[in-house]
């Protein structure tokens, strides 16, 4: 059975939406306060006229805290992390481990083996007996001394910076969600929904399909769509 075009509608009901310009500008602004970029926020506050709903002193310890551990420097996060609020790793010893992990992993990177090594034994080890969902991720981590050459092995995922961001992202949270504040951007979620919409259609219906969220390019449709789309990805941007 052939799968249904959608395009004409989909087409149609594009050039009918009608987003307000300050409802797009109150999602970028949420975008970089939840995520801590201050200096941006600040920028974009001034150009906009969109006043952040937080106090960017909150903001300016957050990203200190999620720069830290981007450079690895987990020692320097956790005293920020204290003087910010020293209950938090206490609530939430599961964050603190993965924290320890990521101090554990720094090791790793800088070639100290021997650190490493009493680092997880004085550190590490109890945490992980004491919590069996700790240790299985202490396991892991635990695996890379048995290559010589640990970025090359299959557990080289934990060794590059990508790591780094995916523990800060967690640390943010986690800060977020302690002083009460939304924890995901709103943007974000709205991109997430797109690609699961569209995943959900895919096999079911000839559709328009977003092909970078950039510049808001769409395959499968018209040239003019694809200008609208456009368009109004400018005029949201510029009005």
């Amino acid at each position: 059975m052939p799968k249904p075009n959608l395009t004409e509608q989909w087409e149609q009901r594009l050039s009918d939406v009608d987003i307000r310009k300050t409802e797009l500008n109150r999602l970028v602004m949420h975008y970089l306060l939840t995520e801590g970029y201050k200096d941006a926020a600040e920028e974009f506050a001034r150009e906009s006229g969109i006043k952040p709903a937080v106090e960017m002193e909150g903001i300016q310890e957050r990203l200190q805290i999620r720069q830290a551990v981007q450079r690895g420097d987990i020692e320097d996060a956790i005293e920020r992390i204290n003087d910010l609020d020293p209950e938090l790793l206490d609530a939430q010893p599961d964050l603190y481990f993965k924290l320890q992990q990521q101090r554990l992993i720094e090791y790793l990177r800088e070639g100290k083996l021997p650190e490493a090594l009493a680092f997880a034994q004085e550190e590490l080890a109890q945490r992980g007996e004491e919590n069996p969902a700790l240790l299985e991720e202490l396991e892991r981590t635990m695996a890379l001394f048995a290559f010589a050459d640990a970025s090359t092995s299959p557990l080289a995922r934990l060794m590059d910076d990508a790591q780094r961001q995916r523990t800060a992202s967690q640390l943010n949270t986690a800060i977020l969600a302690a002083q009460s504040l939304p924890q995901n951007p709103k943007l974000s979620m709205l991109l997430r929904t797109l690609f699961w919409s569209q995943q959900q259609l895919d096999g079911k219906a000839t559709y328009p399909h977003m092909t970078s969220v950039v510049d808001a390019s769409l395959s499968g449709v018209a040239a003019s769509a694809n200008s609208a789309a456009a368009s109004q990805h400018m005029d949201a941007s510029t009005e």
